[in-house]
């Protein structure tokens, strides 16, 4: 039987200048990076770190709606995983269902709404059935929306969105003269969301490994060589703290 990590409780992190007062991001998004390496450094298979990656999202989680993150978006699977060993493949795409079966309650009941981005049809059935059974029952709450991008690819994204909208030009639906940067972003799987604020990258690489294309255009990226199941709040909070002392220009002056 799995162990059940609390996922609200009172423990606090090491003493830090940023409260919940404090300039925070409305949209954190995170490349979750590094469970295979982080179990290959102990000598145990990559699932262990998968695994222990799950305990990470409960922690940071927390975090998010201990400072009043609005949006939370997790990059879970990409389109480009399907390129992992099978058994691999399996087991992450049975995380989701064994995190909901345990952690759900808890969510529902600190108003965490649970959101879905990436091509859905492509997923096994258990992953879909356990993942629309979260959007349902979280429909209505309206605390931290929680994404996960789940079989999600910005290129495969923006090319669908692309498809979208030709169709609906041939349908006269839309017209050129309404294309507009804000018209693109309603075809995206993020429509009706901000754009993420702040981006962190675990594991020490520095790349988007295509994800949130053009939702990132003006983005603060935050890299740590620490490995997803290392991260911890105070790692959370060093982000954050990083992100309220930026200048966003967007452009400008």
């Amino acid at each position: 039987m799995a162990m059940k990590i609390p996922l609200f409780n009172q423990s606090q992190p090491r003493e830090s200048k940023l409260n919940q007062e404090s300039h925070i991001p409305e949209h954190i998004a995170i490349i979750m990076d590094g469970n295979g390496r982080w179990a290959g450094k102990r000598g145990m298979p990559r699932f262990a770190g998968h695994k222990e990656g799950v305990s990470t999202i409960v922690k940071i989680v927390k975090a998010a709606i201990k400072y009043k993150v609005k949006v939370l978006t997790l990059y879970a699977f990409s389109t480009e995983n399907w390129k992992r060993p099978k058994p691999e493949i399996d087991f992450i795409l049975r995380l989701p269902k064994e995190f909901l079966d345990i952690y759900l309650p808890e969510l529902i009941s600190n108003n965490v709404r649970i959101n879905v981005i990436g091509d859905m049809e492509k997923l096994p059935s258990y992953s879909r059935e356990a993942v629309q059974y979260a959007v349902d029952r979280t429909r209505d709450n309206g605390g931290l929306q929680l994404n996960f991008a789940l079989n999600y690819g910005s290129r495969h994204e923006l090319l669908n969105a692309m498809k979208k909208i030709l169709t609906d030009i041939n349908d006269d639906k839309l017209t050129w003269d309404e294309l507009d940067e804000q018209q693109v972003s309603r075809y995206l799987y993020t429509a009706g969301l901000p754009e993420p604020d702040l981006l962190i990258r675990t594991g020490g690489e520095k790349r988007l490994s295509n994800f949130l294309l053009w939702q990132l255009a003006y983005t603060e990226f935050w890299f740590t060589d620490v490995l997803w199941p290392d991260f911890s709040e105070t790692e959370f909070l060093d982000a954050l703290e990083e992100y309220r002392q930026r200048k966003r220009r967007f452009g400008g002056i």
